[in-house]
């Protein structure tokens, strides 16, 4: 299993030059990836254009959209963003998307989110097409199922202990085969740390699932605040036959990616 990292791009005190910084240090520490979110009511950078900054500073590292809006944006607006960073980054972009959970979203940006499984599946079907498009991942619960068998390379879990990563992927396994593809999805996964500063990153969920009421509770308790938390959940999503596994700060501090680096390798 691979271990990226997501970038600041949603925690407090994030600018361009943390975004940087953070970039080039994460791939100099091995990780493979660089995971980003997407929110439009909520301080968070656009993901393309985070991404197309990290693919400046960076040679190796995938970047990964998890998840991108799909229904957001025109497939003729999404195809063209993905086909420019693909272009930049010599074709490391993995293009995860979903329909997002917040209808505040939909509403700032005057879409109607009453049909964004449907538009999200029609978006999917005309990237499957272009042979120049980037490996594409779904992220949800329900159809995304189908939709990442019908239409994608693999599935996306939103988080969670390795129990729920396991009843995912089963179904995302289960889909696949159901639709009759060739091999196996490539499965990925994501959770949340801070080390060093666990009342700031616990804060912070707080804050960004404030729209799912008491249950962002849970999620702050479930941020990996220790070193051995973080070995756990890594050994966890990999017996479980987790691909490739991005952890995301809590936290805006450089400092953040030395420790979590320390806790992956030990």
């Amino acid at each position: 299993m691979k271990v990226g990292v997501g970038l600041p791009t949603s925690t407090p005190g994030h600018d361009r030059e943390l975004l940087l910084r953070w970039a080039r240090r994460a791939e100099e520490l091995g990780f493979s990836s660089l995971g980003v979110v997407d929110r439009v009511v909520y301080d968070c950078w656009e993901p393309i254009s985070a991404l197309t900054l990290a693919a400046e500073v960076t040679e190796q590292a995938r970047l990964a959209t998890m998840i991108l809006i799909g229904p957001l944006r025109t497939t003729a607006e999404l195809a063209s963003q993905a086909a420019e960073l693909q272009e930049l980054s010599a074709g490391r972009l993995v293009l995860g998307l979903g329909i997002g959970a917040r209808h505040d979203d939909y509403q700032a940006k005057g879409v109607d989110p009453s049909r964004r499984g449907r538009a999200l599946s029609e978006q999917l079907a005309e990237l499957r097409m272009d042979p120049a498009s980037p490996p594409l991942l779904v992220g949800g619960g329900g159809p995304a199922f189908l939709r990442a068998a019908r239409f994608a390379d693999g599935y996306v879990h939103g988080g969670g202990p390795p129990r729920a990563f396991a009843g995912a992927a089963a179904r995302a396994r289960a889909a696949w085969r159901e639709a009759e593809r060739p091999g196996s999805p490539q499965l990925w996964g994501q959770g949340y740390f801070a080390l060093g500063d666990a009342q700031r990153g616990a804060d912070y969920l707080r804050d960004y699932y404030a729209f799912t009421g008491g249950f962002a509770e849970r999620i702050a308790a479930a941020n990996l605040t220790s070193p051995r938390a973080v070995k756990d959940f890594v050994r966890g999503y990999e017996e479980e036959g987790c691909d490739e596994l991005v952890l995301f700060p809590t936290v805006s501090h450089p400092a953040q990616l030395e420790r979590l680096a320390e806790a992956v390798a030990a």
